[in-house]
């Protein structure tokens, strides 16, 4: 496998100025309003965008340095395999967040519901559909005993 590289399509912008006491996923963060700027020439497609509700994002952490593959998430004690949270130190540092489209201005879209902070560089936008989107979900692993707490759970330095 060779070398990967992706290029920014635009930033993410929101009221966190510093990853300490962001929500730490898009339902702990109702309401919140934000916005993503995109570069002028990708302006072309977001034509039809503006028919859906919610989008997906992703985007990197830009400020997550290194890798760790044991990482101690915010809503547990323990460690856990990187690959079984949504922890920012990742082999790659890739983020998605699925938030409210509350409007579109030129190649600026509105969004809510926004857990991401400001500056953040964005890779791509997905429309999202619940019938592509939504699954029959069993289990939730070891999340199934602290899901509960989302709302109330905020990030930390520990991923800085």
């Amino acid at each position: 496998m060779g070398e990967v590289r992706y290029e920014p399509i635009g930033v993410i912008r929101s009221p966190f100025e510093g990853i300490a006491d962001m929500p730490i996923q898009p339902a702990g963060a109702k309401g919140v309003g934000g916005a993503v700027e995109l570069k002028p020439e990708y302006a072309d497609g977001l034509k039809d965008l503006d028919g859906f509700s919610h989008v997906i994002l992703l985007y990197h952490f830009h400020l997550a340095q290194g890798c760790e593959l044991l990482v101690k998430p915010f809503m547990d004690d323990e460690l856990r395999g990187v690959f079984a949270t949504r922890a920012p130190k990742r082999p790659n540092a890739v983020g998605i967040s699925v938030v409210r489209l509350t409007g579109i201005e030129g190649t600026t879209l509105r969004i809510e519901d926004v857990d991401i902070l400001d500056g953040t560089p964005l890779l791509d936008i997905k429309p999202y559909v619940p019938d592509f989107d939504i699954r029959d979900v069993t289990s939730i692993g070891w999340l199934e005993k602290s899901v509960k707490k989302l709302k109330e759970a905020r990030s930390d330095e520990r991923f800085g």
